[in-house]
């Protein structure tokens, strides 16, 4: 009775803490089809200036991949009214830092400065949008800095690869089927004007969304939002190709050779629908059932219990389009990728026959409930949800509302996802394994 009285109170404390973060926030549109939100928080003294573009590698060519990572970098070189290598030292020497990411549907830029440089963030955006330099000098800079990236981080990494190989193999139209950070060989034949003109189709105020977030004063923003955003001429709506892949019916074989490493791993990759859908948010529910902690499924059963395995997981990669089901593993002594995986087929078996117990489905649910706590506890967490809501999802109240799809699914809903998406003839399984010549494929 201690423990249900005890287990009663934590989940009414998560509640409590959910329901009080509930994040207030204004959108409205420019003229030139700029969307802003603004978010007050004035808890610390800090403002968090962002914009999300709607580009990101799925919107490149087959022969010109990597253009949406390699802008992340170029538009940081300096613009019309801010000289060459100056950006980084006028954000340091206000007090602040910045960044940007890339992934395939978006790339994300953003400064977090102290509350009175709000107006010098703005302009600093509005500067990149409006005016940015794009010349030979600093597309071969960065084409230098790129290339390290690369062989740091993909090339030279153990299972670097890992995704690259996953995706070429699921994706046969999608654009999907190439990686974010793309092909050298690519960015090398891409002239001036080639990427002068991504930056003319792609970056503009109608394929972007401003997000400002923590202590300012909402009238004063919108004041200089006007000021230095609305002469931005609309672009050229962007158009997208809609690409379907034919449903996965049998099973994908295919074989990576990396030569950092010396441990085979076990892969098995399922296709999956939208992060828009409620399918993926049950998948993400069934990834942390199995593999989220020393206490899921797989990892109590397969490294704690049998010692088969060094480590296994999975992970639902949900994007714009599509997903993937991601289970991995690295075999222990004497057992292989196959016997690893057949431990996974057990499980997921398990789980498209019988309902998961409630204690269970009470932990998963704790689990997101805390998940979403976390995810706005912060300025710049809520920033970047506020940015992704409207710019992948279209509806920016997503990041109040989302926790309540993950409290409504059921146990039924997880068996029945799991009978629909996860069977042995709906998945790519790769042998990735060490180089024999020490040459990557």
């Amino acid at each position: 009775m201690k423990k249900s009285l005890m287990a009663l109170s934590s989940a009414m404390m998560l509640g409590s803490v959910a329901s009080a973060q509930k994040v207030a926030f204004e959108e409205y549109n420019l003229d030139n089809g700029l969307h802003v939100i603004l978010h007050q928080d004035k808890s610390a003294p800090v403002v968090i200036t962002s914009v999300m573009y709607h580009v990101g590698a799925k919107d490149e060519q087959p022969n010109r991949t990597g253009f949406a990572h390699f802008f992340e970098h170029l538009l940081f070189e300096g613009t019309k009214n801010i000289a060459r290598g100056e950006w980084f030292k006028i954000v340091t020497a206000n007090g602040g830092n910045n960044n940007a990411n890339t992934t395939d549907d978006r790339t994300y830029y953003y400064e977090v400065f102290p509350s009175n440089n709000l107006q010098l963030a703005l302009w600093m955006e509005s500067e990149r949008l409006m005016h940015p330099v794009i010349n030979q000098v600093g597309v071969d800079t960065q084409n230098e800095v790129v290339k390290e990236e690369k062989r740091l981080r993909v090339d030279n990494q153990p299972y670097g690869n890992l995704i690259k190989a996953v995706k070429q193999n699921m994706f046969k139209v999608h654009p999907y089927r190439w990686t974010t950070i793309g092909e050298m060989e690519h960015l090398d034949a891409a002239t001036l004007e080639e990427f002068q003109a991504f930056n003319k189709k792609f970056y503009i105020p109608n394929n972007a969304v401003l997000v400002v977030a923590g202590d300012f004063d909402p009238a004063q923003a919108k004041t200089w939002i006007k000021d230095y955003f609305s002469a931005i001429p609309k672009g050229t709506p962007v158009t997208r190709q809609k690409f379907e892949e034919a449903p996965i019916t049998e099973t994908i074989k295919a074989t990576w050779q990396d030569p950092n490493i010396q441990i085979p791993m076990m892969v098995a990759t399922y296709r999956t629908p939208s992060m828009k859908t409620r399918d993926a948010r049950i998948l993400d529910m069934i990834s942390s059932y199995l593999s989220d902690g020393k206490s899921s499924k797989l990892y109590k059963k397969v490294v704690d219990d049998k010692k088969m395995a060094l480590q296994i997981g999975a992970f639902n990669y949900s994007q714009e389009d599509y997903g993937m089901y991601i289970l991995y593993g690295l075999p222990m002594g004497q057992n292989s990728t196959e016997s690893l995986l057949k431990e996974v087929d057990e499980e997921i078996i398990k789980l498209q026959n019988d309902l998961i117990s409630e204690k269970d489905f009470q932990k998963l649910q704790n689990k997101f409930e805390n998940q979403y706590v976390n995810s706005n506890a912060n300025v710049e967490g809520i920033a970047e949800n506020l940015a992704s809501f409207y710019l992948l999802y279209g509806d920016v109240n997503l990041i109040n509302t989302e926790i309540d799809i993950y409290r409504s699914i059921t146990r039924e809903e997880i068996r029945e996802a799991a009978k629909k998406y996860l069977n042995p003839n709906q998945r790519l399984v790769l042998d990735y394994v060490p180089a024999k010549d020490k040459a990557q494929n």
